[in-house]
This record gives structure tokens, sequence and C-alpha cells, in this order.
């Protein structure tokens, strides 16, 4: 249903407003370079700092500009489970094939209360949902017996684990079956997660070096493992910069230096990346042959 490279897309912003435009060439660009699926409104699109209706217009203009193309993944997480509920619900009326939907952060519920927050959201939307667990960011943690019991639920088809424990990807697969999705969070290990069973990645380098990225997916899921030790040893330093100060700030850097029409501009509490990060960034591109 979903798999292979699906970029966590940054959204690029204006003298403080949403760039439409930019995002329209954006999105194009994304899947004229032949990436498989696209995420609006992820961590990376700065969710955290969008008002309701840019966060919805986000979410429409990604389908208006995919056209069926590929599909969309709209980012519909929230640490109230009656916001992710309306999140979801303008997900599925503007026509997204699915929902990422995040553990919920701040909170810390426990095993019993994540449980309940998925199955409530399947409880009332049919859109497909995409499970996140990302500790580092939530603190709270899907432990693989629970993500066992949210695989049994109707419309939980999948999981992008950025937990960065690679057993989990077998561990998983035990419990929930080989049909369930499982995406990794982390480019870093993509190559490994995939390995072990992972069909995909959602990805942040994937905004930079989309077709490397989509190409990277292509070897994996044909076998082809040589080609993407190749490609991976090739991308490993952007894995790396992209993180080397607060994301998105290193991300939206690259993009500006490499697809001209998305701005560097970030919202508060996020400021541009330091200059080591920077430096970090610039050889990165040099050795991927991106600039």
């Amino acid at each position: 249903m979903f798999s292979g490279s699906i970029p966590a897309l940054v959204t690029p912003f204006r003298d403080g407003k949403l760039d439409e435009a930019a995002f329209h060439e954006f999105v194009d660009w994304q899947i004229a370079s032949g990436t498989d699926a696209l995420v609006p409104c992820g961590t990376t699109g700065e969710s955290a700092t969008l008002s309701y209706e840019e966060h919805y217009r986000v979410i429409e203009l990604c389908i208006e500009v995919a056209a069926g193309r590929v599909p969309v993944i709209a980012g519909c997480g929230s640490n109230d489970t009656a916001t992710a509920v309306r999140h979801m619900a303008f997900a599925a009326k503007a026509g997204a094939d699915a929902a990422l939907v995040v553990a919920p952060y701040y909170n810390r519920p426990n095993q019993d209360g994540i449980f309940a927050h998925y199955e409530h959201l399947t409880q009332h939307s049919d859109l497909p949902i995409i499970v996140y667990n990302v500790p580092g960011r939530t603190v709270t943690d899907i432990l693989p017996e629970t993500m066992a019991r949210l695989s049994e639920l109707p419309t939980v088809v999948g999981i992008k684990d950025a937990s960065g424990v690679l057993g989990r990807v077998t561990a998983q697969r035990l419990g929930c079956g080989d049909h369930f999705i499982q995406l990794s969070g982390n480019d870093e290990t993509a190559l490994a997660f995939n390995a072990s069973g992972g069909v995909g990645c959602i990805s942040v380098t994937a905004n930079v070096a989309p077709r490397l990225c989509a190409e990277f997916q292509a070897a994996c899921a044909s076998g082809d493992w040589k080609s993407a030790l190749a490609i991976n040893d090739r991308l490993f330093p952007l894995h790396s910069a992209l993180f080397s100060d607060a994301s998105p700030g290193p991300v939206k850097y690259a993009l500006s230096r490499v697809f001209g029409k998305v701005s560097a501009e970030l919202r508060l509490p996020m400021t541009p990346p330091s200059e080591a990060s920077r430096r970090a960034v610039d050889a990165a591109l040099e050795a991927a042959g991106l600039v």
C-alpha cells in the first residue's frame, strides 16, 4: 500500500507566511524525481507552528498538486485525541490516502492509554493510519507488544518507526504479520531496517535528494543490496549533516541550495542552523554530488 521513498515534506515560508507557489513547485519536483508518496505536516513540516488553517491548507494543496500521481499520507497527530480526530476528518474529506499519527506527546500516557488513543481514532474515521513512534520527541515509546495490539485495529496499517531500535523491525513483523507496513523514520538506519523486513522510509533526506533516495529504496525492494549500499554510502554524510543542528533548520538550508525555490526561512522557536552545521551540510551535498 505504502512503500519506498516518502519525504516528510518541509513547509516553505516566505515573510512569515506559507509560500504556496514554492510548495506547489516543490511537490511537483518531488514526484518528477521518483518519490513514492508524500507526507505533508509532519515534524519536518513544522506542524507544531502551523495554525489549523495553515495545517489544512498544506494538506489540501499537497493533495491537489499530487493529483493522484502518488499517495498522500497527511500528518494528523496530536497529543489531544479530539484534535487528532478533527485533523483526520479534514484529511479524509480532502482526499488523503492515509494519516500519519504520532504517539501522544507531553501527556506521557501508559501503554493502555496509547492503545486507547488509536482505538478511538479508528472508531471515528475510516482513514488508514500509519502509527508514528518517535520516543526521542514524544518521550512515550510504543512497545512491540502494544504495536501488535494496534495492528489488530481495522484501519491501523503500518508504522513509521523512529525508535532507532533495529530489533523492533523483526519483533513487529513477528507480532503484527508480514502484511503490516514498516517504514523507517531514520534515514541513517534505513538500509538495515529494510534488510530486516522494512519496506521504505519516511525521510528527511528525501526532501533534498529525492532521486537518490528513490533509487536507494528501489534497490532495496529488488534485493540489489550492493547498489543500495553504494547509494547509502553516498548519502550517509547528508543523513548526519541534516541533524547537525535542530531539524528542520539544516534541511531547509540544504534545500535553499539544491532547490532554490524553497527558502531557508523557519518559524520560532526554530532558528537558523549554526555555521558549523551549514559547513557540514555543504560538504555533504558535495559528497553526494548534489551541488
